[in-house]
């Protein structure tokens, strides 16, 4: 299949734009609605395409797809205008089933994250923005009280009870590295659709994802989520992980696939073979992730930059502010466990996977108190921005980075979630 020219991420403005068009275009098949708004005000945009035979509301059953959920991660809008477009030219999967697809689930921070076409990691990281994990509407329920969860979570919840899908898709990406798709329950025979399709495009397929370490596996880059109260290994917490709404499509016999893609690929993370000393490499990552922490938290507390500054001194540095403080509360954590928790044999892939989880951690943290700095013009700024931009030509020299162009993330994604579709249909689940 010949792709489009490379394409630039859209905004969430571009996405609603874009989806109306659509919806106009195709009165009798495509819908478009909000389903809520932001806690700054923006509209939370539903795109439906008909099941065929009925309209999207009167379907058999529903598949629903959720883009934007993390912020710096924008391949999932365009990843859902492409999808609805394909079901428009293509029905099959319309069978019996209507596609709804929430084209930004966080629209204040991908607002933030202004990056429409980064031509480095450097470029990318210039204006990075990830919410704290509480202000994410995905993981807010694991982490907050149900009277406190943020109205994108609402919202995104409401939706889920109305439409009970047999499918929920998060969209996600990795900025650098590989593609690996979670699930909520397996769905069997996808490892093979998946992996033909990483490697028609040449996308490397993350087999040791730090995310998904010691989680059941039946196939390269595809990993079930354990069930609680299993002792595996890894980031993995079950009293969280239930809470999320990525659970929540399991009230209705769902199944959730989360499906991560990079922006610039790392064959490091595709490397099967084994380490020869995987706990002493853990244990030195862990250190180094300590020691680079430090870096940013003593920036942090000699920039004597106030907790919640002055909204109309610099609107977005109460946010950031936030995401950098909550990231450097988590990397102790993360530490400890790679050093305590460390396995005895684990592919090179594992290992290298762990690298770069700690390196982002970092400089993420370092990137976003940067902004804050930067327009404060403050005198510590010019040495912020020398260990960020050393940090992230590290990082894209150490993985050998290649970018990804768009319109190949974006096929990626289309091709796994029709896959993991299809696979549902072919094993009798839907319906």
């Amino acid at each position: 299949m010949t792709l489009l020219r490379d394409m630039c991420y859209p905004t969430p403005r571009e996405l609603g734009l874009a989806a109306r068009a659509l919806a106009d275009e195709h009165p009798d098949e495509v819908r478009l609605r909000q389903a809520g708004t932001s806690r700054a005000g923006q509209p939370l945009w539903v795109l439906s395409v008909a099941a065929t035979g009925g309209a999207p509301r009167g379907a058999d059953r529903s598949v629903l797809v959720v883009a934007g959920a993390h912020a710096n991660e924008p391949v999932g809008g365009a990843t859902a205008l492409s999808l609805a477009r394909r079901l428009l030219d293509d029905p099959t999967p319309r069978a019996g089933c209507g596609w709804h697809f929430l084209l930004c689930a966080d629209p204040d921070g991908a607002n933030l994250h202004r990056t429409p076409h980064p031509y480095s990691l450097l470029d990318y990281h210039r204006n990075f923005f990830r919410p704290p994990g509480p202000e994410q509407p995905e993981w807010a329920p694991s982490l907050l009280p149900p009277d406190r969860l943020p109205p994108e979570t609402l919202a995104l919840i409401a939706l889920i009870d109305e439409l009970r899908p047999v499918l929920q898709v998060s969209l996600h990406a990795t900025d650098l590295g590989g593609s690996w798709v979670q699930l909520t329950r397996d769905v069997p025979g996808l490892a093979e659709p998946f992996a033909k399709s990483a490697a028609d495009l040449r996308i490397p397929v993350e087999n040791g994802a730090s995310d998904a370490a010691g989680w059941p596996s039946p196939g390269p880059g595809i990993f079930v989520i354990p069930q609680p109260g299993s002792e595996a290994a890894g980031a993995f917490h079950p009293e969280d992980t239930r809470l999320s709404t990525w659970y929540h499509a399991h009230r209705y016999a769902g199944t959730t696939a989360i499906v991560e893609v990079p922006m610039w690929a790392s064959d490091l993370v595709d490397d099967p073979t084994p380490h020869p000393d995987p706990r002493g490499a853990l244990r030195m990552l862990a250190e180094r992730l300590t020691s680079d922490a430090a870096l940013v938290a003593g920036v942090r507390g000699g920039a004597h930059v106030p907790q919640d500054p002055r909204p109309h001194d610099d609107p977005a540095a109460a946010p950031l502010l936030r995401a950098v403080d909550w990231t450097l509360a988590l990397i102790p954590r993360v530490a400890a466990e790679w050093t305590a928790g460390a396995p005895a044999e684990a592919t090179a892939a594992y290992v290298a996977s762990i690298d770069a989880f700690g390196r982002r951690l970092s400089l993420r943290a370092a990137a976003m108190l940067l902004r804050v700095l930067r327009a404060q013009e403050h005198p510590a700024a010019p040495g912020l921005d020398r260990l960020v931009t050393g940090w992230c030509e590290d990082f894209a020299a150490r993985f050998g980075a290649r970018w990804v162009p768009v319109a190949t993330q974006v096929e990626h994604q289309s091709r796994t979630v029709l896959a993991a579709y299809d696979r549902l249909v072919a094993a009798g689940r839907p319906g």
